[in-house]
């Protein structure tokens, strides 16, 4: 299987993650991720130069360092690294900070999974809350996933988005994508030079009113897994925009 994220290789997070699912029975992980932290990159891709560092960890092969996005990582993993038996599995994660409701189109984490998706190959996005979650809980949960794949079969076409808040677990619950968990609140000025501005971007945290939403869930001390599907198409709209009779502008 593939591993890969959107902080950076050097997140411990990753190493954690990667030291839980190795220990599996039967399980082999190749590791590429962003040579650095390429947080809110959705499913971004780069130039067509891409440097590769390996990565080495007490004399051993920890990962691939690609210099791009994290879908770039898992491109190049499965074209590069796959082998004659190819990736069963691409997991993403874990991510620092929660990746639900609209937030997750932004998302470098589950933009890595969706790449894998892309290719055919089953995917799951795994995001914590990046204040007080415990990682080791978090990466065991994934690992359960990873053995329930294995036992039974992963779904075609969907990536599992998990995203796991911190403090007491209440349980797990299964919701759709619903609200926007962060929204803009400013653009704050940084320094001025000439005709350039350099501004910081500042969010915030809304609190979800959807009783429904993985976000409210997710509030609310639940782990929450959110199928999601790499189609956009607003299915049930496709008929009103066909009945508009659109033709050619002549110019």
């Amino acid at each position: 299987m593939l591993l890969s994220n959107d902080d950076g290789i050097e997140s411990p997070l990753l190493a954690a993650l990667k030291q839980e699912i190795e220990s599996l029975p039967g399980v082999e992980v190749v590791l590429s991720a962003p040579h650095e932290n390429r947080s809110g990159a959705s499913q971004a891709t780069g130039p067509n130069r891409l440097i590769v560092d390996r990565v080495y960890r007490d004399g051993t092969l920890f990962g691939y360092a690609v210099h791009g996005e994290p879908a770039e990582a898992v491109r190049f993993a499965i074209v590069m690294l796959s082998g004659d038996r190819g990736f069963d599995l691409v997991v993403s994660g874990i991510n620092s900070g929660s990746n639900v409701g609209a937030t997750s189109h932004q998302s470098g984490t589950v933009g890595a999974a969706m790449e894998g998706q892309y290719h055919g190959i089953p995917s799951i996005a795994i995001s914590q809350n990046s204040r007080g979650a415990d990682t080791r809980r978090s990466a065991k949960f994934a690992a359960n996933l990873v053995q329930r794949y294995q036992r039974e079969g992963a779904p075609e076409g969907t990536v599992l988005s998990v995203n796991i808040p911190a403090g007491e677990l209440k349980g797990v619950r299964v919701r759709p994508m619903g609200d926007s968990r962060l929204q803009p609140a400013a653009y704050e000025i940084q320094s001025e030079s000439g005709s350039r501005t350099t501004y910081r971007r500042r969010r915030r945290v809304v609190q979800s009113t959807d009783s429904s939403s993985d976000t409210f869930a997710y509030q609310d001390g639940y782990i929450v897994i959110t199928p999601l599907k790499f189609d956009w198409t607003d299915h049930d709209f496709i008929g009103e925009v066909a009945s508009w009779n659109l033709q050619l502008v002549e110019f």
